[in-house]
């Protein structure tokens, strides 16, 4: 039997991700044509990808929810942006896991605001979790940050998915070469 090339992906990606990727002649026909980002951010936490582009990436992709974040809650943004100063050496761990954990407390207030916070949230809390380098968590956020934008509409989520691939594609434009699982 032939071996495809998606058999290299890590064994607990996701289902749907993996039958996709079968239907891709290259690594990189799948990279140019997938529409996304959730599952690109979540290889490339998986993978041995540049820690600080991917934290910018995964920032970029967080900026996309701020539209649906309610009125003067301003803590999903201070999250993002004091994570993207981390990446740019400009701010301390510590600063950025008080800042993520802010947006995660919005999250919480606004719980009755069908998943617009929460989007946002669990896309700041993904910029975190990859800045401490903690693979799994900003996978898993970046998954909750797509589930929670699915209750927008599928439409809507379809829309931010798509974004979130073309921002991804920016900062890596190239498949991931290196397959090291982290």
């Amino acid at each position: 039997m032939n071996k495809h090339w998606s058999d290299d992906l890590p064994k607990n990606a996701c289902k749907k991700a993996v039958i996709w990727a079968r239907t891709q002649e290259s690594t990189q026909q799948a990279w140019d044509a997938c529409e996304r980002g959730d599952w690109m951010l979540w290889l490339l936490a998986r993978w041995n990808a540049d820690r600080k582009k991917l934290v910018l990436a995964a920032c970029e992709c967080a900026r996309l929810a701020l539209k649906y974040v309610p009125k003067g809650e301003k803590r999903p943004l201070r999250a993002i942006e004091t994570t993207e100063r981390w990446a740019k050496g400009q701010a301390t761990l510590k600063e950025v896991k008080s800042a993520a954990a802010a947006a995660y407390a919005a999250y919480a207030a606004y719980l009755v605001t069908p998943a617009y916070i929460a989007y946002a949230a669990y896309a700041a809390y993904a910029a975190y979790a990859a800045a401490i380098a903690y693979a799994a968590g900003a996978a898993n956020a970046v998954a909750d940050a797509a589930a929670a934008a699915t209750t927008i509409s599928s439409t809507a989520c379809d829309s931010l998915l798509l974004e979130e691939a073309k921002i991804v594609r920016k900062y890596f434009p190239k498949y991931p070469k290196s397959r090291k699982a982290r």
